[in-house]
């Protein structure tokens, strides 16, 4: 399809960036990078340096090849930390367990008190 798998392998990272429709434009040839998805999903992951450098890198003709291997090192290196805890926790699901557990009973007090406000405003009593 056309989804980029944020937590998946680098393999399928990198063959998902690979399928991403180019032009017939060759290696030396201005590409135009507004009408780029290459260039979009660069937008999504680069620093405002690094977008002007990739823009100026199609005015000058970059190799689609060139361009799709400097996005994969560019997404896996933003993706990769996000993608261990991902990986870490997938592998271990009392300890996803654990976390939602802390956190619901961390915000259960709050909840409960906005639950009552809601109730009290649309005439709703708490049925005890």
């Amino acid at each position: 399809g056309n989804t980029i798998p944020l937590f998946g392998t680098p393999k399928q990272l990198q063959k998902a960036i690979n399928k991403i429709k180019t032009n017939l434009l060759e290696p030396g040839e201005p590409k135009d990078p507004d009408d780029s998805t290459v260039f979009q999903v660069w937008c999504a992951f680069a620093s405002d340096a690094e977008r002007e450098h990739m823009r100026q890198a199609f005015a000058d003709g970059i190799a689609w090849g060139e361009a799709k291997k400097q996005l994969f090192e560019r997404v896996n290196d933003e993706l990769a930390p996000a993608r261990e805890v991902y990986d870490r926790l997938m592998a271990d699901p009392k300890e996803v367990e654990a976390i939602l557990t802390q956190g619901a009973e961390r915000l259960r007090p709050q909840s409960t008190a906005l639950l009552e406000k809601v109730r009290n405003a649309v005439g709703l009593r708490a049925y005890r």
